[in-house]
């Protein structure tokens, strides 16, 4: 059955009419070329409609993928003439606006159309969306890797935390290389890697492994605030990066603290030091400023920026695609993105919002306080959370400014995890206990010593005399130079059936976690229309007895 004119737009209008129809007994709707006649269940008892959504043909299902067909990625040089996108809907935005809640049978519909907005890659991976995939969703994240690698004709990015991976422990080189190689035998393309210190040493095997498994490798720094992250000190790490040999370098800003003024000085800098490697920005929203911080990006030779699609855009995501695509065309570069499809898959995700009832983004107003405690806004609202628990949220202002001192005394962290939940501990203590430093747990001390990383600072002299921390405990080598390797172990333990992915999540988690990952998998949908979504919501209505529904000379009666 054709929908020719039903759009999303249409679908979200019949549901809140249908939703504002709730006191009345009967009722009929017309939107567009749709009508619907609608009885409410009689009997006052919720009943299920045996609704069928329009069956979808054996390649809609779950089925081996088609053949690719060599799509081409868009390039281009620094200072060329086109602007190429990496879409993080699939990852960061609903990462920022639903905490990362997206699951995998959300994602597959609205594939094929993903695949004709004309992105240079689409990134599907971080750590979070894996943590959460074990942890709440009860899915196996290399499945997901594997669906839609299979799926999506556009080259696929995944993120990871350096030799962290997917979670805030250090592991040793052997495993770092073996996760290399399943992304890579699972279809991803490129390998994202940074480090939370910007200690370069900690992202070398994952740049080594992801070439040596046939990947990409997208290196990334940290930018953050405070008087030791100068120009030149990013100067430097691009420096060091490009000894690296990576394929792309990129700015990442996880709290939106970029600024205009500081990308015009950053980023020309950051060219220059990046010696023709392509450059990528990936500046979140959170701040207001990142849609014209990104005008100055591509205005200085960017090559790629990071986006999501509307309305997963803005707010603590990163700046919508629509916006940035508007910006560089205004700039007179060359944007490969088709509207249409934009415009489609925009659609779906809106819908999605509404049958999920998550929230959308929103552009953020400007708030001169985050370039002062530099906190992500999710981070902020969980703290008042548990404060209010303790009942101590009277006490929010004293410590968010407890934060800023305990971060000068650190030695300036950036402000992401897990160093940003260091320092909100620090400053709770510091504050509860009436006196600073009179407790410091073990993980702050362990990242004073260098444990985690070279520190771009060195700690004040009143935080280590409290801390004891004698010099003979300070770590001066790679950080996971003293990691003996687990993969032999693991593979001992586990038997010669186990899988490399067996492995890795063995080496990741407990295995409690880990056993419902082990139902089978679902049959997910790799087609939808509006219509189909349409039919959809009205059989999962437990409070419709009978509707009708004429669409396009075709008619569908349905009753409890």
């Amino acid at each position: 059955m054709p929908d020719r004119n039903l759009t999303y737009q249409d679908l979200l209008q019949i549901v809140e009419l249908i939703k504002s129809c709730s006191s009345f007994g009967e009722f009929h709707l017309k939107v567009g070329d749709i009508e619907l006649d609608l009885k409410r269940d009689g009997a006052g008892v919720p009943q299920a409609l045996p609704v069928a959504v329009p069956a979808a043909s054996a390649a809609d299902v779950s089925a081996p993928p088609m053949p690719k067909d060599g799509h081409k990625t868009p390039q281009r040089q620094s200072g060329g003439g086109t602007f190429g996108f990496i879409d993080v809907t699939l990852r960061d935005a609903h990462q920022c606006l639903w905490s990362t809640r997206m699951t995998t049978a959300m994602i597959t519909p609205i594939l094929s159309t993903l695949d004709e907005v004309g992105y240079s890659y689409i990134n599907i991976l971080g750590g979070a969306v894996f943590d959460v995939c074990v942890r709440y969703l009860q899915e196996n994240p290399w499945r997901r890797v594997q669906v839609l690698c299979e799926r999506l004709e556009t080259p696929v990015d995944a993120l990871t935390r350096g030799q962290s991976l997917y979670t805030f422990e250090l592991f040793p080189d052997d495993i770092v290389e073996l996760n290399s190689q399943v992304l890579a035998r699972l279809g991803v393309k490129v390998l994202t890697v940074y480090d939370a210190l910007n200690d370069n040493r900690n992202i070398e095997s994952s740049v080594r492994s992801a070439h040596a498994a046939g990947m990409k490798a997208n290196a990334m720094m940290t930018y953050t605030l405070s008087p030791v992250h100068t120009d030149e000190y990013y100067a430097e790490r691009t420096r060091e990066l490009v000894a690296l040999n990576v394929d792309f370098i990129s700015i990442k800003d996880p709290t939106g603290l970029l600024t205009p003024e500081r990308g015009r000085t950053l980023f020309p800098v950051v060219v220059t030091a990046a010696r023709g490697i392509p450059l990528q920005l990936h500046s979140h929203a959170q701040s207001g400023l990142a849609p014209e911080v990104y005008s100055v990006a591509m205005q200085s030779g960017f090559d790629y920026g990071h986006t999501a699609l509307e309305p997963l855009g803005n707010g603590a995501s990163l700046p919508a695609t629509q916006d940035i695509a508007r910006r560089a065309r205004a700039l007179g570069l060359a944007c490969t993105l088709d509207g249409g499809a934009m415009a489609e898959a925009s659609g779906y995700f809106d819908w999605l919002c509404e049958r999920e009832n998550k929230p959308r983004g929103k552009v953020a107003p400007y708030d001169p306080a985050l370039y002062k405690h530099q906190i992500p806004g999710g981070m902020i609202s969980n703290l008042h959370y548990q404060l209010q628990v303790m009942k101590l949220e009277h006490r929010l202002p004293e410590i968010m400014e407890e934060a800023e001192h305990v971060r000068q005394d650190l030695g300036y962290p950036i402000v992401v995890s897990p160093f940003a939940q260091y320092i909100i501990t620090q400053a709770v203590m510091n504050v509860v206990q009436g006196e600073r430093y009179k407790t410091i747990p073990d993980e702050v001390k362990k990242y004073a010593r260098g444990y985690y990383g070279r520190l771009a600072a060195e700690p004040s002299g009143e935080f280590l005399e409290r801390a004891n921390i004698k010099p003979s405990e300070l770590v001066t080598e790679r950080p996971a130079g003293h990691i003996e390797a687990w993969v032999p172990r693991l593979r001992a333990r586990l038997g010669a059936a186990a899988s490399d992915e067996d492995i890795l999540l063995a080496a990741f988690y407990e295995d409690t976690l880990l056993a419902p990952l082990r139902k089978p998998e679902p049959q997910y949908q790799f087609r939808t229309t509006p219509l189909s979504e349409l039919i959809r919501y009205l059989g999962e209505r437990r409070d419709l007895g009978r509707l009708r529904v004429r669409f396009a000379g075709t008619e569908i009666t349905l009753a409890a």
